[in-house]
């Protein structure tokens, strides 16, 4: 017989459900089983008495570990990315987006099944995966019409096997055009599955790049995600570029945007944000940036050392300290934006948002005042699995998967900096990933709990 976990005492926190209330959880087989003010017997019982009791909460945008040369996910103790995810209080992470994978995405959520995962697995099918793949690998060039089917084929096929849709990272392909858009996209339609994108430009350039993935995914029917908002319109834009957003959404468009709490972003120093025109577009110095890696790491950009690293190293991790602070806040404001960490590790260096970012939206804008605590937790829970069409995840009805989050709402906090990205966060007691515990008091006590999430 399956054991029987209840959580009691705490304050139940479920926006899907609209329930905040103190109710007591029962856990058996992977799901709730019981929602009730009684207390039913229980192989475990967890008191979860002046704590929030609410569901895992779902990152829609991250960026895997890679797979290693023996066929198993990297899986660094300290610095494993899903790592991260599990001791930030996430459950169920959706990797692939901006159109990068690390490895064919269907068989990477073969592999999780196979072995487990810290967290549960969700992936998007990378259209730049696929495009390399077809032999399109100058990102500068459009593809031909042989590639594009190529390319088309090979993310209809990802969906078919349980992909929950197609990511885009158009700013890191000038050379793609919105035929080449449409045509790959067009396989969400099966399934009215997702189709997400880090657009084609940013600052100034914002309302162009929205209009063209707008446009092109509208005639779709499919929901549609704008990526990492605060990186691409918080520059003084976001107020505009939210209400062009908005004009969409009441044309009956279905999209959202995920925004992370931080007001710098974070890309290799090769890639094509770096392009020419971008200390114009920012308006800024070459100190703005930062070096993650390296022989220069921790220290700011000059022009000299800004050339020698993205010709000689171009994977180098750069922060880049930009972005307005009033724009994010103004972004979480917004009933369309979601919480999604943008969290991508190299070796353990990177941003800290990739370890921080959900309790810092529980720290730093609910004690705060700056968002309710139901609406924090419905923007990481219940909006999330609803955009992907997850009815079993984000909320704790009766029948959901038993992914459980228990926290302090009076301590909960990220430690992660730029300096140390790793630090784990604290005042999280719990996280249960399909009833099982895998992190006690901030202890990972379980590293394959999580499964592979299939639609």
């Amino acid at each position: 017989m399956a054991m029987k976990t209840l959580i009691r005492n705490g304050m139940l926190i479920d926006p899907a459900a609209g329930v905040h209330t103190r109710l007591n959880l029962l856990i058996e087989d992977g799901r709730v089983v019981d929602v009730t003010r009684g207390t039913p017997n229980a192989d475990r019982v967890i008191d979860a008495a002046g704590r929030i009791v609410c569901p895992g909460f779902l990152d829609i945008h991250m960026h895997e570990d890679p797979v290693l040369p023996d066929g198993t996910i990297y899986a660094d103790p300290e610095k494993a990315i899903f790592r991260c995810m599990l001791r930030m209080g996430v459950t169920t992470a959706v990797a692939g987006n901006c159109g990068e994978n690390k490895y064919h995405p269907a068989d990477y959520l073969d592999i999780v099944d196979r072995d487990g995962a810290a967290v549960n697995v969700a992936m998007l099918a990378g259209h730049g995966w696929f495009r390399a793949e077809a032999g399109a690998t100058d990102k500068y060039a459009p593809a031909t019409e042989a590639q594009i089917d190529a390319m088309t084929d090979g993310i209809r096929e990802s969906l078919t096997r349980g992909c929950l849709g197609v990511s885009y990272g158009i700013r890191y392909i000038p050379g793609m055009n919105s035929e080449e858009l449409r045509r790959t996209a067009a396989p969400a339609q099966s399934g009215n599955k997702l189709v997400a994108a880090h657009i084609r430009s940013d600052a100034e350039e914002v309302f162009d790049a929205a209009r063209e993935f707008l446009d092109a995914c509208e005639p779709l029917h499919v929901p549609v995600e704008v990526s990492h908002i605060g990186s691409m319109a918080g520059f003084g834009q976001m107020e505009r570029f939210l209400t062009l957003v908005d004009s969409y959404r009441a044309g009956g468009m279905d999209v959202k945007c995920d925004c992370y709490p931080y007001d710098a972003f974070s890309t290799g120093i090769g890639e094509t944000t770096y392009d020419p025109g971008w200390l114009e577009r920012y308006n800024c110095g070459y100190d703005v940036v930062e070096l993650a890696e390296g022989k220069y790491k921790g220290q700011r950009c000059t022009e000299e050392t800004f050339e020698e690293m993205r010709r000689d190293f171009p994977e180098c991790t750069t922060i880049c300290y930009v972005m307005q602070q009033e724009d994010v806040d103004l972004a979480f404001r917004h009933p369309g934006v979601l919480i999604g960490s943008d969290g991508t590790l190299s070796a353990g260096q990177g941003h800290p948002r990739a370890a921080g970012a959900f309790p810092r939206v529980l720290g730093r804008y609910v004690r705060a005042g700056k968002l309710t605590m139901d609406d924090a937790i419905a923007r990481m829970t219940a909006l999330p699995a609803q955009q992907l069409g997850l009815s079993r995840k984000g909320t704790l009805r009766v029948g959901a998967d038993a992914d459980v989050v228990i926290f302090d709402p009076d301590t909960i906090l990220d430690r992660a900096t730029f300096e140390q990205p790793l630090l784990s966060p604290v005042g999280i007691d719990y996280v249960l990933i399909g009833g099982e515990i895998a992190l006690d008091n901030g202890e990972v006590r379980r590293t394959d709990a999580g499964r592979a999430v299939r639609r």
